[in-house]
């Protein structure tokens, strides 16, 4: 179960890094808030289309869980991308980069506020090695850089999306037994509704660039590797392993992040990230060692 576990939310994180690597080539041919609603009307008909009868099976459950299914959408999907995209307009990417890395300690803090889930010695030790990974990838090199790092408005936004992703992986403990394209389908509808006043919002302040050619292809990418199959595999890792042990993966998204901008957009690899990818899976590591209940 556990070796599953690892390979879907390897692939989770894998083609999440590639997302980043996707909003850098966006610039200039399609613009975030329309990126965000064009990603979610594609994966929506497409998860629609192989999964309606499906969808009528599991509808007498789903009708009676619709507020929760929503907030899957809104909160897991939506407003965290939302936020990462705005975050990214009034701070740096190496300030996100770290407060990102805090998502694995939230998650840890909200399952023993709420369920008093016990967290592990080597969980723990496994957290600050990849926070290392993280901070040595987001500084450089250079962690003492970290400590000129100054708080402003894009920081505070994006603990807001750090904290919306938490919320969604712990409260995925709560779903009900339907099938994974169900649990997919329903959520993509919701993201897809709440996408839509952040769009008309970057139209109304006329911010927003409709995508061209390449903008058609990272939207599809998008579509198909960040919204669908990055959200199916880390539902289906977060089953196996629990919430606790599947958000120390997250951490992996900035160290793909960085080796697919060096594969596909030739930027140079450095020995310090080679360091952090290293720190980061030795972490991950360091805490499945001791593996505590799936919880």
């Amino acid at each position: 179960m556990s070796s599953k576990a690892y390979l879907v939310l390897i692939i989770a994180t894998l083609c999440w890094g590639g997302n980043a690597v996707a909003g850098k080539l966006a610039v200039g041919h399609v613009s975030p808030m329309v990126l965000t609603f064009l990603r979610w009307s594609l994966a929506v008909a497409i998860i629609v289309a192989i999964s309606l009868p499906q969808l009528l099976r599991d509808w007498p459950v789903v009708k009676t869980r619709l507020p929760y299914f929503f907030a899957l959408g809104a909160v897991g999907y939506t407003c965290f991308n939302a936020a990462l995209y705005t975050a990214l307009k009034y701070t740096s990417a190496i300030n996100v980069a770290v407060i990102q890395a805090g998502i694995p300690m939230v998650i840890f803090a909200l399952n023993f506020a709420l369920f008093r889930t016990r967290i592990f010695s080597g969980q723990i030790i496994g957290f600050f090695l990849t926070i290392a990974g993280v901070g040595l990838l987001a500084s450089h090199g250079d962690l003492l850089s970290l400590l000129n790092l100054q708080m402003n408005l894009g920081d505070a936004i994006m603990l807001l999306a750090v904290l919306s992703y938490a919320i969604y992986t712990v409260i995925l403990r709560w779903k009900p037994a339907v099938n994974w394209r169900t649990l997919m389908a329903i959520p993509a509808i919701a993201a897809l509704i709440s996408s839509v006043p952040l769009m008309v919002w970057e139209v109304s302040q006329e911010t927003a660039i409709w995508p061209d050619a390449k903008g058609w292809v990272i939207t599809v990418y998008t579509a198909l590797f960040a919204s669908l199959l990055a959200q199916i595999f880390f539902i289906l890792g977060v089953e196996r392993i629990g919430p606790n042990r599947a958000g120390l993966f997250i951490n992996l998204i900035p160290v793909f992040g960085t080796f697919l901008s060096v594969l596909i957009l030739g930027e140079t690899l450095h020995p310090y990230q080679i360091m952090a990818l290293l720190l980061t899976l030795g972490g991950i590591a360091v805490a499945e060692r001791k593996k505590p209940p799936v919880l």
